[in-house]
């Protein structure tokens, strides 16, 4: 485990020490925040964007091939790596990451930003793919009162280099400069803040997100589209999203929610292929149809471990007399 000052960096620091650069497709899931996509950029790289699964809201492995091939036929960018997304706590279809990264000769790395906590078979999330990493940005699963990242990897080759790049590239020491890097460590309030945050996560915030889980689901399954963790998974529960019937029904809802002082939030209200930095690459709308909905019809409610059950109660009741009229 490597400390970094954000999750951001942390992306891109795996990313450097790969080599990634002009010419390489790097392949990321199109509903996710931009620093994903972001990064590849900022290396000179090509961002790939790929649809996602309707029910995990993670990077659909079956589109993810087909988007693999149409690079290779396209013969433009040479496919370098998959940087799949740990999307509201839940860890991505790893398996067939895997596999499909395997066949194709790709790298994975895991954007655990959101997922820390989470795990598939008791495989825990920051630990698929050849690195990983995570954020502590506070709004995330085991959040610091500032910024903070982590890199992970079993690598000592790559983790070597990356704790070389995080600070100006340094050889024996930080005034020994062997390569150009980025300043980015981790500060030490973040650290001693995290250490004891640690303990509470593990001890119980991540089985109290799971419980209010289980109570917003007793009282809404019947009325919208509530998270659904497959078989297997557990989520870090980042957020609980919900999926309306439409755009306005969504608009609609969350306006009312502001009006009784209960805060949501749309995540992402646009896909990263539309987003305007990424205008000079072409697209298929076809391509993003999954992606397009989600963006007009989710809805995260408030969601942390220590949501009183009279709070989970007050965003039911006004949810459910909303949808109700």
């Amino acid at each position: 485990c490597i400390s970094c000052a954000n999750g951001t960096d942390a992306l891109m620091l795996v990313a450097m020490a790969w080599g990634i650069k002009e010419g390489d497709a790097v392949f990321v899931p199109d509903f996710t925040f931009f620093a994903t996509g972001e990064i590849v950029a900022f290396l000179g790289a090509t961002p790939v964007f790929v649809d996602v699964d309707r029910v995990t809201f993670n990077i659909d492995p079956e589109k993810l091939e087909l988007m693999i091939q149409k690079t290779i036929k396209e013969g433009r960018l040479s496919p370098k790596a998959i940087i799949p997304v740990d999307l509201f706590g839940l860890p991505a279809n790893y398996p067939e990451i895997e596999r499909i990264a395997k066949k194709y000769n790709l790298l994975i790395l895991e954007d655990g930003a959101q997922g820390f906590g989470g795990h598939i078979n008791g495989k825990k999330a920051c630990n698929f793919g050849d690195a990983a990493i995570t954020s502590f940005f506070p709004a995330k699963p085991l959040g610091c009162y500032g910024d903070g990242g982590a890199i992970f990897t079993n690598d000592d080759d790559l983790a070597t280099l990356i704790k070389s790049l995080k600070v100006h590239g340094k050889g024996t020491d930080k005034y020994d400069n062997v390569r150009i890097g980025v300043n980015s460590r981790l500060d030490t309030i973040q650290a001693a803040i995290l250490k004891v945050k640690f303990k509470a996560f593990v001890e119980h915030e991540l089985e109290d997100v799971n419980r209010i889980y289980h109570l917003y689901n007793e009282r809404l399954k019947d009325i919208v589209e509530i998270p659904v963790i497959p078989e297997g998974h557990y989520s870090s529960f980042a957020q609980y999203t919900i999926k309306l019937k439409s755009k306005e029904q969504r608009d609609g809802l969350q306006a009312k929610l502001k009006e009784q002082g209960i805060p949501s939030m749309i995540y992402y209200i646009k896909p990263m292929h539309k987003q305007e930095a990424f205008k000079d690459l072409k697209f298929d709308e076809n391509d993003y149809q999954v992606t397009n909905e989600l963006c007009d019809i989710v809805l995260s409610l408030p969601m942390h471990p220590y949501l009183r059950i009279e709070d989970i109660d007050k965003v039911s009741k006004a949810i459910r007399a909303y949808l109700s009229r």
